[in-house]
């Protein structure tokens, strides 16, 4: 794989395009790449990451900008370099939450990750609102002698994080392959005609589950020509009250006026019979 690459950075960044012109990577190496005034590393992933509904999710630099270049292949000792940093990160974690502690500040510590030259530590936390960390910043910059960044992320950064499967039984779609969070709101659960109960349609995060959100446009399409639950139809067999309707098979589950129950099919009307 010549040209343009796409990397995620370190093990919980975002993903970048890098121009990787002079090398042969490929999907899942590990490459050391120039970022923010530092080496770092990161993860080549198969192809500009998409979500379901086909929209670009990388989260390269301004656009006006080149893409940079890789400095190299990850190494040997590279790989080392990378496993030592998280190792390293496990400790600088114990340390910065001492330090919270201290500093009585209203804040959860999720992650800590070392850049791979060690020049800068990023300190994920999450807090129910603005946290003045400033004393904090000073305190760790000075016991690890290195930049300090504190990012404050939401719970569905934190699920994204630390992965997971859903109640689908699948691996958490923030974690596999969503780079951004679209807004989601129970009206996309009504249209999907489910129960509206928060526990059934809330993701471990404790949110309404992401999938909702890029679901919402297919059933949207296929309902489309169908009745809603509660109107009143014509049928062969007389009027009925629509009960419950399956998008998928396009039918409709009719109560007549006798209380006879009937199953309408859709289908034949998208051909103009």
């Amino acid at each position: 794989m010549e040209g343009l690459i796409y990397v995620r950075l370190r093990d919980s960044g975002q993903i970048y395009a890098y121009n990787a012109a002079g090398f042969s990577v490929k999907e899942g190496d590990y490459v050391i790449i120039e970022h923010d005034r530092g080496q770092d590393y990161g993860l080549v992933v198969p192809t500009e990451p998409k979500s379901c509904c086909g929209e670009r999710q990388c989260a390269n630099p301004a656009e006006k900008e080149p893409p940079k270049k890789i400095l190299r292949i990850a190494r040997e000792a590279d790989i080392k370099q990378i496993t030592d940093n998280r190792l390293k990160a496990k400790e600088v974690f114990s340390s910065c939450i001492k330090k919270i502690e201290e500093h009585r500040l209203d804040m959860k510590l999720v992650q800590a990750e070392y850049s791979f030259d060690r020049s800068k530590i990023v300190f994920y936390f999450t807090a129910n609102g603005r946290v003045d960390f400033r004393n904090l910043v000073k305190d760790l910059a000075r016991i690890f002698k290195a930049r300090i960044e504190l990012r404050q992320i939401g719970v569905r950064d934190e699920a994204r994080l630390f992965g997971g499967f859903g109640s689908c039984g699948r691996e958490l779609c923030c974690a596999k392959f969503l780079k951004d969070f679209e807004p989601v709101t129970i009206k996309m659960a009504k249209e999907e005609g489910l129960p509206l109960n928060p526990p059934k349609i809330s993701g471990i995060c404790g949110r309404l589950m992401c999938c909702l959100s890029f679901e919402y446009e297919s059933y949207k399409l296929l309902s489309k020509g169908l009745p809603r639950e509660g109107e009143h139809v014509n049928t062969p067999r007389g009027k009925g009250k629509v009960m419950s309707i399956n998008v998928f098979s396009r039918s409709a589950s009719v109560q007549l006026e006798d209380g006879t129950w009937i199953t309408v099919s859709y289908k034949e009307k998208e051909h103009g019979k």
